[in-house]
């Protein structure tokens, strides 16, 4: 909840890895407090040293809840945490248990999973995923 305050941005949300520890849908261990703010802020404030803020702009149908904070839903952190390098076999577990625990819609999931096996196919032929 403080890193969400630290912000001073209403909009702020738990994010990338910390969005998928808290849904508790892989065994991600984030070094940092990921919090996403709108892409046309600039943070400049002192002690956020643990936190690692992320500007982009993040649709209102993107943000849920989680335990009273704001936090991107896990298609939203999914996708976030593929574009900053996570693991493959983290996203994989996070689609897996998302699945099954109903946070994630079959569409959704069809479609991480054939991005992910995408990613396999280059890897067995050599290509950079």
């Amino acid at each position: 909840m403080l890193a969400l305050l630290w912000t001073g941005c209403d909009e702020a949300a738990l994010s990338h890895e910390t969005a998928l520890d808290a849904y508790d849908v892989c065994d991600v261990n984030p070094t940092s407090i990921h919090v996403v703010v709108d892409g046309g802020r600039r943070i400049r404030r002192k002690g956020g040293e643990g936190y690692a803020i992320h500007y982009e702009t993040v649709d209102a149908k993107q943000v849920g809840w989680w335990e009273g904070m704001r936090c991107v839903k896990l298609a939203t952190a999914i996708e976030q945490c593929a574009a900053t390098g996570t693991p493959r076999y983290l996203l994989e577990q996070a689609v897996e248990n998302g699945r099954k625990r109903g946070l994630l819609g079959k569409r959704e999931a069809e479609r991480f999973e054939a991005m992910v096996g995408g990613a396999d196919e280059q890897e067995q032929r050599g290509e950079p995923s």
